[in-house]
């Protein structure tokens, strides 16, 4: 069978993006002891590994510490035992792995898949949510997050605020690096996800300054500092707007579609059989505490041929409404669920093991391993975008679990030079033949 059409592009297939983060995490300052031969650079390719491998415990990893393909496909030079492994990235602060996320991204975009998600006139849709992925009632560090119970149990806990870029059209989406959101200032001082929130927006606004994003989140972010953040950094946003959290303004709908002032717009979709109902009203005050901030207001109702209601939503927007322009914003609301089905359920139940606990650490050893999987999770999402041969593996397996059974199958079984040549024998299979016994 001809590969000619199976050939990924040169700058975006795996070993390439792989070498860039070996690169990027060289470049990271080194605290190890010279008498150590395994470098911080090995011990972060190892955590990549293990979450590019997806395997489920540091344990299951070291089975394969001394693979020759450890070497070959993730270039660590000495794979750490779990313990060092510990150790080493407990020590990283977070933020300096930023850099790898950048690289990441700077390749998706020199390589034109940017240019897929494109959305309004050149805008981005950058979608952010919260999200928990460590939780223990014994084990914990300053850094963690407390939830104090009425039996007078304490629990201890991560979260991370994401951010992704995302397409109404597309099922891939690009994350960016997370924000952790964790006690400050050496456990003093406590941390929300509205704090940690706009952190991540200052951030990706330095780290990319020439992007335009449309920023797409629940209602818990429709709050005017919130929305003043983003328009100060020469963004939009298009955020979910509940009755429960934002009394006053659906107060003055209510009046202006007593009045007969609010607009609407309305049309059937004939193959479907459904009726797609708008209604919105421009440069309304988004509460009582900022009167001076306004908004434009946009519902919406997806009605069946039964006259049922199927979906209703309405959000608070920067964007002009008018009939030509509230189906495009109602998408891009609409696809702030992309960063809930597309990528936390992708890394809870797609093999990535978001929740499981990896290890804790005294200081940053659970934020780091976050962002190690958050890194693999972007490789895989730019081979399924970009590399059919990735495609055509994972389609011949049929579920994501199985490509990667698969692919730790054909790790262990075969010496291989990089991770296309796994992703080769998957698709295109291997000739079975006897064992060869190694009598030393």
């Amino acid at each position: 069978m001809s590969t000619s059409k199976f050939k990924p592009r040169k700058h975006l297939n795996p070993d390439a993006l792989i070498a860039d983060l070996r690169g990027t995490f060289e470049k990271l300052p080194d605290a190890t002891p010279r008498t150590s031969e395994t470098s911080l650079a090995d011990a972060l390719m190892s955590g990549f590994a293990m979450f590019s491998l997806k395997d489920s415990s540091l344990l299951a990893f070291q089975n394969r510490r001394n693979d020759e393909n450890m070497k070959n496909i993730f270039r660590i030079r000495h794979v750490p035992c779990d313990t060092y492994m510990r150790t080493q990235l407990d020590e990283v602060e977070p933020l300096s792995m930023a850099p790898a996320f950048c690289q990441l991204f700077a390749r998706a975009q020199r390589g034109k898949v940017l240019e897929r998600y494109r959305f309004m006139d050149g805008w981005y849709l950058l979608l952010l949510d919260g999200v928990e992925y460590y939780r223990s009632t014994n084990i914990h560090c300053p850094k963690c997050l407390e939830r104090h119970h009425r039996n007078g149990n304490v629990s201890y806990y991560h979260q991370l605020v994401a951010a992704v870029v995302a397409h109404p059209d597309l099922a891939e989406v690009i994350p960016l690096m997370p924000e952790p959101i964790q006690r400050q200032d050496g456990g003093k001082k406590g941390d929300c996800e509205r704090n940690a929130a706009g952190r991540l927006l200052n951030r990706i606004s330095s780290e990319h300054p020439h992007l335009r994003f449309v920023v797409t989140e629940d209602a818990l972010s429709a709050n005017g500092p919130h929305i003043q953040l983003i328009l100060s950094l020469g963004w939009g946003y298009i955020l979910v707007a509940k009755p429960g959290d934002h009394t006053e303004l659906f107060a003055r709908v209510e009046a202006a579609v007593e009045a007969n002032t609010i607009a609407n717009f309305q049309y059937a979709d004939h193959e479907t059989g459904k009726i797609h109902c708008y209604r919105w009203l421009h440069q309304v005050p988004l509460n009582a505490s900022h009167p001076d901030l306004r908004v434009n207001f946009l519902e919406y109702w997806e009605i069946d041929s039964e006259f049922r209601v199927q979906y209703y939503n309405s959000w608070v927007t920067s964007f002009p409404c008018s009939p030509e322009t509230v189906e495009e914003i109602k998408r891009g609301g609409r696809s702030r669920w992309k960063i809930e089905n597309e990528t936390f359920n992708t890394l809870k139940n797609q093999g990535y093991h978001f929740e499981h606990n990896y290890g804790h650490g005294k200081k940053n050893l659970s934020v780091v391993f976050a962002m190690l999987m958050m890194l693999a999770f972007s490789v895989d999402q730019i081979q399924q975008l970009c590399n059919p041969l990735f495609k055509a593996a994972w389609e011949k397996c049929g579920t994501k679990k199985a490509f990667w059974e698969e692919l730790r199958t054909a790790f262990r079984a075969f010496v291989v030079t990089s991770m296309s040549e796994l992703y080769e024998l998957i698709c295109f299979g291997y000739v079975k033949c006897r064992p060869v016994m190694n009598s030393s």
